[in-house]
């Protein structure tokens, strides 16, 4: 098998069932790799202080769980505490410590996450490193200043950066100083669920049909921050018909339902809270549109645009500039693509789908042909293993290959 016998420790912030993208990332590629015949960890943070849940926030201190998610093993760290994002956790070290005896080759490391990064830095000697850069640190800009020169100390030693588009590359300071190193792996799911739902997410389907009543049901998916752009996707609604399911929790929960209220749309917003995967893809296959509003290049890429695509759902999101937003899902092709913070252009990319005829079958189409050229899961777990290879001297590479989705970034697109 392709990663026989290739030990990896991955290094996670959060794991599923916490919410989040790369939550979600961290679990598909541990899993993808596993099957390929690696041997694979994951350690990260638990974000539960009883076992439940799914929120990242902090709520007290949780303790250290060992287990097993199918073939990988995953240690879940105790928080003492949360600072400035930062997780506090007094037994990473040690744990971490012990991990890398047991024996590695490759430890990849997923930012931001700076727990983690101080950890790597403390240790004098470690395996080959490669850090899947999701995102820069974008608005806690003094944070970001003070905590830059332990990302660089850590990237200088890495064997590989690997980014999830050439947008965000572009756009990226950090990244840049390390061009040579850094390769371009987009991110992938597991396709199944969502081209062949289930017996339940068709069910699930059929009930939130009923509760569009005969309109448009569109679809946002995501943590309540503030790069999702919440606050534009509800003054859009305000310009467009049909009704507005909102999935994910998060900090803006409570300000986003007083805006819906002050806005008079609160009538025609669905508040879902977080959904379990079945519920959740009855509700993509349901959908007229995915809404993907955000705003800063803290949103670095979108899976949930991903899920979409694979239900061949057509997407509307915004052009963030040097992020991969618009990359995932492509302007007239699979969706929309409007300009950030504009509500109006976003209600207008919503009536286009509803008024222009065959608009979005055309667009369900490619959707679901970008999905599966692009995004599925064994397939990113196949080119990760190619770049392992290459930063452990394996094999060589060369500036363009077939594959255009592993390669130098100094290639292009």
């Amino acid at each position: 098998m392709k990663g026989a016998g290739l030990r990896v420790l991955h290094l996670g912030k959060f794991y599923p069932p916490a919410s989040g993208g790369m939550e979600a990332h961290v679990r598909t590629l541990a899993r993808a790799q596993a099957s390929l015949g690696a041997q694979v960890e994951v350690l990260c943070a638990n974000h539960s202080v009883d076992g439940t849940g799914t929120s990242h926030e902090f709520h007290g201190r949780s303790p250290t769980r060992e287990e097993w998610d199918g073939p990988v093993r995953v240690v879940r760290l105790g928080r003492l505490a949360s600072v400035a994002r930062m997780d506090v956790m007094p037994s990473l070290p040690f744990v971490l410590r012990r991990a890398l005896a047991r024996g590695v080759d490759v430890v990849h490391l997923h930012v931001p996450n700076p727990s983690m990064v101080l950890a790597l830095d403390a240790i004098p000697r470690l395996p080959a490193v490669v850090v899947t850069h999701q995102s820069d640190i974008i608005r806690q800009k003094v944070a970001g200043a003070l905590f830059r020169p332990f990302e660089w100390m850590l990237y200088s030693r890495a064997a590989r950066l690997l980014a999830t588009s050439d947008a965000y590359v572009r756009g990226s300071s950090l990244l840049s100083t390390f061009k040579s190193k850094v390769r371009v792996l987009p991110l992938g799911i597991e396709l199944d669920a969502y081209l062949h739902p289930s017996a339940e997410a068709r069910e699930a389907r059929a009930r939130w049909t009923a509760e569009a009543a005969g309109g448009p049901l569109w679809l946002m998916v995501g943590r309540l921050v503030y790069y999702k752009g919440l606050f534009t996707a509800l003054e859009a609604l305000v310009h467009a018909p049909g009704r507005l399911v909102i999935v994910g929790e998060g900090p803006l929960a409570q300000e986003g339902r007083a805006r819906a209220k002050a806005l008079g749309i609160e009538d025609r917003v669905t508040w879902a809270g977080y959904l379990p995967p079945e519920a959740l893809a009855g509700a993509y296959r349901a959908a007229t549109a995915l809404w993907f509003p955000s705003n800063a290049r803290s949103e670095a890429y979108g899976l949930s645009q991903v899920e979409a695509l694979a239900s061949g759902l057509p997407v509307l999101n915004t052009a963030v500039p040097d992020s991969g937003v618009a990359w995932v899902s492509l302007h007239e092709r699979t969706g929309l693509t409007v300009p950030v913070g504009d509500a109006r252009a976003l209600a207008a990319a919503a009536r286009r789908l509803v008024e222009e005829p065959g608009l979005r079958e055309r667009l369900s189409r490619g959707a679901q042909e970008r999905a599966r050229a692009e995004f599925a899961h064994d397939v990113m777990a196949s080119r990760s293993l190619e770049l392992y290879a290459e930063a452990l001297g394996r094999r060589p590479v060369t500036e363009e290959r077939s594959d255009a989705s592993v390669r130098h970034v100094a290639g292009g697109r």
